[in-house]
């Protein structure tokens, strides 16, 4: 079976989503069938097809959180020695040669990407284009836009 690769702070955000769903949402979901079911006819009650509907998203959102802990491996970057190469999980520091704009990118698994915080999917374009690359390095990259020259200035374990 194929392991996908997880930042420690990507598998603990995913474990207590899971709690939520099990403790919390499930629980109030089965009270919100049982108060709908009390109303009578089954077929015409607009609260029970809405909670029933809510209960098989609720439930196919726990067997895809467990599904993805199951086939994670999950890394934690503090624990690895920085030789200051870019790796899975490492936050980097770019400086874009064409506008002298910083940025800073933290490589992370697909399913915790999420361009507007910084992490960026270790499948990106960006992100192919600097695994194994060093501090002082200077790159291009394609991207959608076209190709944008950087400088690695910093890379970090945090």
């Amino acid at each position: 079976m194929t392991k996908y690769p997880m930042t420690l702070l990507g598998a603990e955000q995913l474990k207590e989503e899971l709690r939520i769903l099990k403790t919390e949402k499930r629980p109030r979901i089965v009270k919100d069938i049982a108060t709908a079911r009390e109303h009578g006819d089954l077929k015409e009650n607009a609260e029970y097809h809405a909670a029933k509907e809510e209960q098989g998203f609720c439930e196919g959102r726990i067997q895809d959180i467990e599904g993805r802990l199951c086939n994670a491996q999950v890394i934690d970057i503090t624990a690895i020695p920085n030789r200051g190469k870019v790796i899975f999980g490492t936050t980097v520091k770019l400086l874009n040669l064409d506008t002298d704009v910083e940025v800073t990118y933290q490589i992370v698994g697909d399913d915790e990407a999420d361009f507007k915080t910084g992490r960026i999917s270790l499948n990106s374009p960006i992100a192919r284009g600097l695994i194994g690359k060093e501090v002082d390095t200077e790159i291009e990259i394609t991207t959608p836009g076209g190709v944008v020259e950087y400088e690695i200035i910093a890379v970090e374990h945090i």
